[in-house]
């Protein structure tokens, strides 16, 4: 043994034993708790060697330790392959060289060599290890560059031992898939040079998308990032075109731009986002039974060659805080959330600001230089390569249902992408579910006629003091991404033609578009919940209560029904059983199980169900086909395959985008198989079909339990379909160009709040506003009705419409809609009537 050896060994020894005492593992990929040969895809029988990305003795005995403690081939292992004879299985990528920072190491180089002249059957598994010390993103300035962000560059033994110290406690190992080397060569081109540069480039594009997936871009000065901005040409152009209109001098605009760019940016801080993933996990622990997460691999497979766009349904303020939380413990860069600019407040601003919020007006109409401003924000932050966070909707869903997209920030990011489309940019859906909000009571009270509550610092301390109540858990699902490239090929194959284009033709309709099947892509990777299960089956009862029998049989029917449904099967289900469920919903403060001496009953209070229609509006839509099917055997006993096709087809598109269900290629066909799913549960009786009759399909006996929970599987798409009834209804009273869409809206939702007074329901988003506005942009959409000169217009078609559709309802509810109709009417014609003067015989 070498004196240099005798006198290393211990040193190593010694510094494994102290990084063993302080570094603590934030996160290992693959998950660190199923770390082993399959999760590596290793092949037990083949050498095993750890390539870095750079010679770095912390990380060698950080990932030695880490392979000792989960049964991996140690990198300290010695290999040997003929004349060759290494003494560790370990090795750095790039040679270090002022010169030329491409030359392959020595060790890795020898490798090679190796291997061109060894046997077909020898071959070694080369598997690339990344360590970050902490998670900071680089910067482009201070002293904080020298010290906090992990580089990739060899800047002496002091930086190293500060980054140890500083963040020894967060710190993540990422192993690659492995690379077998002798097969690489094999595959390559004969040169032996360009072999070589082939197999390092493999591995230095391997690093680089790990890095850029995890730490993102380096971060510019928020004071150079709005120094940018202003002199943008975009923004430029706009400050002359101002300043010529307006007869202002352009320094005045130019400042203005530099105020509207402080008012937006953020400025974001690592040790601000450190700071705030420890506190977040201890109240997701206070507050949460915890957050379940799927589909992150989705994420992690295009994060190193797409710009990520994270499009979040929105239900609470915690969904910002919470997709940053999930993505910065996912080992994912978190992101720049668009908020708006009612959070910019005291004490919550400037924490938002430094955890990566940028904040925007709710309407930029009539200021121009604002919107460019902003618009070239957020085009430098995508072409950086930084991720966003925004919510389509705009703001929060106070009904739990999505809402239609804003085509705002969308817009945005589709000029941003034809400004400059070398990289591709992919929308990731989020769904986030929850089993008790925050907000639920303001949301009905809001609902319920009552203004908006202006945010307050204050409402820290409100959250403070919930922290005791049972919130259940929190579902994250990531949805199929959509790259927006391919997307466009698809949707509109010519647009490459007109990109340079300021504002193309096809913008105006794609966009909208777009914003349609984000939200889908959103709503298909929906949580049924236990919570949301319960809504479902409770709500649809006459009086909010059940059989706890009957209920946790028809709980579980829900289930088994939405693993089987046609089309895409990105939703979850709950683990557990129905039971357990109740029970979970009892804790929570939503349901009552109340003993009774011929069985257990389930009872909602009139506060509870109010409540539970937030919950039920959730996952409405993932059964919202076999509902409607359930729903025409209501008042029909009988349907063939054609017929049945023929009653529900008017009804089904206002459902699709309303509730923003996919789109099916093939309805009859989707038909056809709910309707041997629903056969299979007993809740169809089916009659095969014969030489003289097509196949059929009835209703059960009204006296069996199956009856009763083909009349629940119905009953939650009754309202929908009872609004748009309602609609039609007013429109064709009125008659074709005597409306405009504020006063068919308005007068709708009058007479669908006077309905429900009147039925004696509490049930405040029946009349929603919103959910009649996106009732008409369907109309629109399907061309039943459209505009001229602001007026609604529409032709037979709509009343042949209606008159398919209205078999659907039985005749109680029409005759009852109809009544309430007719009485609006004639209270219109009191009010619209000329008042008595005062000398008139009736005033003596």
């Amino acid at each position: 043994m070498s004196p240099v050896t005798l006198l290393v060994r211990p040193l190593r020894n010694l510094s494994r034993r102290l990084l063993d005492k302080w570094v603590e593992l934030r996160a290992v990929e693959p998950d660190i708790n199923a770390l082993d040969h399959s999760a590596l895809n290793l092949d037990p029988d083949l050498p095993v060697v750890y390539v870095f990305p750079y010679q770095a003795l912390s990380d060698e005995l950080v990932v030695e330790q880490l392979c000792e403690a989960r049964g991996l081939p140690s990198p300290t292992l010695s290999l040997s392959i003929g004349d060759l004879r290494l003494h560790h299985s370990r090795l750095r990528l790039l040679r270090r060289s002022r010169n030329d920072k491409s030359l392959l190491s020595r060790r890795l180089a020898q490798l090679i060599e190796a291997l061109e002249t060894a046997p077909d059957d020898v071959e070694v598994q080369l598997v690339p290890v990344s360590v970050f010390w902490g998670r900071a993103p680089g910067k482009e300035f201070g002293f904080w560059k020298f010290i906090s962000a992990d580089s990739w560059r060899v800047t002496g033994v002091l930086r190293r031992a500060i980054a140890i110290i500083v963040h020894g406690r967060s710190v993540d190992v990422h192993f690659g898939q492995p690379l077998n080397l002798h097969e690489v060569l094999r595959e390559g081109p004969e040169d032996k040079a360009l072999a070589r540069r082939r197999v390092a480039r493999l591995l230095r594009v391997h690093f680089r998308r790990v890095r850029t997936r995890l730490l993102g871009p380096d971060l510019s000065h928020r004071h150079t990032m709005i120094r940018n901005l202003q002199k943008a040409p975009p923004v430029q152009d706009v400050i002359a075109e101002l300043a010529r209109e307006q007869d202002q001098r352009p320094a005045r605009l130019e400042k203005r731009a530099l105020k509207y760019g402080r008012e937006i940016a953020s400025n974001m801080g690592y040790p601000v986002q450190r700071f705030l993933a420890h506190a977040l996990k201890r109240l997701w622990n206070k507050l949460y039974d915890g957050v379940e997460v799927r589909g992150m691999s989705r994420v992690k497979a295009i994060a190193g060659d797409c710009e990520l766009i994270y499009v979040p349904c929105h239900r609470s303020h915690i969904d910002y805080l919470l997709l940053s939380y999930v993505l910065f413990h996912e080992g994912l860069m978190t992101p720049h959330v668009a908020a708006g600019k009612n959070l910019d407040m005291p004490i919550i601003g400037p924490i938002l600001r430094r955890g990566g919020a940028f904040f925007l007006r709710r309407s930029f109409r009539g200021n121009r230089l604002y919107g460019a401003v902003f618009d070239e924000y957020v085009h430098q932050l995508i072409t950086r390569g930084h991720p966003l966070e925004y919510f389509i909707e705009g703001g929060r869903s106070r009904t739990g249902r999505m809402l239609p997209p804003r085509p705002g920030m969308l817009a945005m990011t589709l000029r941003s992408f034809l400004r400059d489309t070398r990289r591709e940019v992919a929308f990731v859906p989020v769904y986030i579910g929850y089993e008790k909000v925050f907000e639920s009571v303001s949301y009905q009270r809001e609902l319920s006629g009552a203004s908006k509550k202006k945010e307050s610092p204050l409402d820290l301390f409100r959250v403070l003091g919930q922290l005791k109540q049972p919130f259940g858990k929190v579902y994250l699902n990531i949805g199929e991404p959509l790259k927006l490239g391919a997307w466009l090929d698809e949707s509109t194959p010519d647009w490459q033609a007109s990109r340079h284009q300021r504002r193309p033709e096809w913008l105006t309709t794609a966009v909208p578009q777009l914003g349609h099947e984000i939200a889908t892509r959103i709503n298909a990777a929906a949580a049924l919940n236990p919570v949301s299960l319960t809504a479902l089956v409770l709500l649809s009862t006459a009086h909010h209560a059940i059989e706890a029998s009957l209920m946790q049989r028809q709980l579980a029917m829900l289930v088994r029904l939405a693993s089987k449904l046609p089309g895409r099967q990105d939703h979850t289900l709950p683990d557990g059983d129905p039971q357990d469920w109740l029970a979970h919903c009892q804790h929570l403060g939503l349901i009552t199980l109340r003993p009774q001496s011929l069985g257990e009953l389930v009872i909602a209070t009139p506060e509870q169900a109010s409540l539970l229609t937030w919950y039920r509006n959730n996952v409405l839509h993932l059964l919202a086909l076999p509902a409607l099917i359930a729903f025409a055997f209501r008042n029909n006993p009988q349907f063939t395959l054609e017929t049945l096709s023929d009653q529900i087809s008017p009804a089904w598109p206002v459902l699709v985008r309303e509730l923003f269900v996919p789109e099916s290629a093939d309805l009859t066909a989707d038909i056809a198989t709910t309707l041997a799913l629903l056969s299979e549960e007993g809740l169809l009786e089916h009659q095969p079909a014969t030489c003289d009759t097509p196949a059929r399909w009835s209703r059960p006996v009204a006296s069996k339990e199956p009856s009763e929970q083909l009349r629940l599987l119905a009953q939650p798409v009754q309202p929908t379909l009872e609004r748009g009834y309602l609609l039609l209804a007013v429109l064709l009273q009125h008659g074709s160009g005597t409306l405009d869409r504020e006063a068919l809206e308005n007068h709708s939702g009058a007479l669908a709040e006077r309905l429900t007074l009147l039925s004696g329901l509490n049930a405040p988003e029946f009349f929603d506003k919103r959910l009649f506005s996106g009732l008409l942009d369907t109309l629109l959409e399907l061309d039943f009705i459209w505009l001229e000169d602001g007026r609604l217009c529409f032709s037979e078609a709509l009343e042949e419409l209606q008159l398919r559709g209205r078999d659907l309802f039985d005749p109680a509810l029409r005759h009852r809609l109809q009544h309430v109709r007719l009485r609006n009417k004639e209270t219109e014609g009191e009010s619209e009537s000329e008042p008595e003067s005062e000398d008139s015989p009736a005033s003596e």
